[in-house]
């Protein structure tokens, strides 16, 4: 797939892929004899999950860019690049917990506008019937 496949494909801008790739957080992307990027199905994996893990989960460039050194080391790196997902793991774990947190808190405080808006409109419905 060319690079504005890619591109569109993923809803990622040309210069983003290209950003991915020159600092390592996708690995390098084979090139045809003209020189011009030919991204494979592996290539279209790795951009899919960093883009899961960056835009969805939040994860840190930096943590990014050492799991994918970690792989391109190879078999040897098993243990530490599972180490890292599980680390980032419970990060977004916890991250999820406290934005629950903060939801539960503006439910909350909706609710109660919504109970104070309520009994002020019925204040005012009964006020105005008594003028009459």
């Amino acid at each position: 797939m060319s690079i504005a496949e890619v591109s569109e494909k993923f809803d990622l801008s040309q210069d983003t892929l290209r950003y991915y790739e020159r600092i390592g957080l996708i690995p390098p992307v084979n090139r045809n004899k003209s020189g011009i990027r030919s991204y494979t199905e592996e290539d279209c994996k790795w951009v899919d999950f960093i883009k899961c893990m960056r835009q969805s989960a939040g994860l840190p460039v930096e943590a990014l860019i050492e799991y994918v050194a970690l792989f391109r080391q190879g078999d040897d790196t098993l243990e530490t690049r599972k180490e890292l997902l599980i680390e980032q793991r419970n990060r977004l774990a916890d991250k999820i917990e406290e934005m629950t947190k903060t939801l539960t808190r503006l439910d909350d405080k909706i609710e109660r506008y919504e109970q104070t808006i309520v009994k002020k409109e019925k204040m005012l419905r009964t006020g105005a019937n008594r003028a009459f």
